[in-house]
């Protein structure tokens, strides 16, 4: 079938025009790039923006730590240890869309069921065996057993875990694609939100009685 000179103009205006909306959707969801050579973080300042305000000076003590140098502390309930190497203990981090933490686990010790909203992380193993996993949109678990030298992907938004369940102890380094990746426990967010969410709420999409909400919420309130 042949197409007249006035569709196939159509055509090719519909296509550009396609391609034009992909390339801005790209544009908009992406980080924008860095407009100076650097922007250290002024987290003393009171302006609110989207990051951080740029100090007006800066040294290499903005852009160095040593906070992942020493295992946490895993005497918790979880027997982990979650300790952050983002803009908030290295201000040089600020609009470079990079941050790592470090996570010690005890034997037994879990990283209970999280999602991180801003970031994608990848895990390396420095010590030790996890069992790891994330769960898709479709409610599929995607899970892994890991070992020293051995990385792992959790993409973006999804909830997920790493559990030790060896008799040693075990650590990670996680990277993420974000200076500030925030994390939502699963657990925390519903049984220990402030102001709190309903009881009625979490009964009804959890089946299960009020009594069983206000133990949980007891056990998950944060200590004083």
């Amino acid at each position: 079938m042949r197409i007249s000179a006035k569709m196939a103009a159509f055509f090719r205006v519909s296509t550009l025009s396609v391609m034009a909306l992909a390339v801005f959707l790209c544009s908009v969801s992406a980080d924008p790039d860095l407009l100076q050579d650097v922007c250290v973080a002024d987290l003393a300042s009171g302006v609110r923006v989207n990051g951080f305000p740029c100090k007006a000076t800066f040294n290499a003590t903005d852009f160095s730590s040593n906070i992942l140098a020493k295992p946490g502390a895993t005497n918790n309930s979880m027997g982990s240890r979650v300790t952050g190497a983002n803009v908030m203990k290295i201000p040089g981090l600020n609009t470079l869309s990079i941050s790592l933490s470090r996570i010690d686990y005890a034997p037994g010790g879990l990283n209970p069921p999280h999602t991180h909203p801003r970031a994608t992380e990848v895990v390396f193993v420095l010590e030790g065996e996890l069992d790891v996993g994330f769960i898709t949109t479709a409610d599929v678990l995607i899970s892994k057993s890991i070992q020293k030298g051995e990385i792992f992907v959790f993409p973006r938004g999804l909830v997920h875990f790493q559990k030790n369940n060896g008799k040693e102890p075990a650590a990670v380094v996680a990277a993420f694609n974000s200076q500030l990746p925030g994390t939502q426990s699963i657990a925390a967010t519903l049984f220990a939100a402030s102001p709190p969410v309903p009881d009625n709420v979490l009964t009804k999409a959890f089946q299960v009685g009020t009594k069983e909400v206000n133990k949980i919420k007891t056990r998950l309130a944060p200590k004083k």
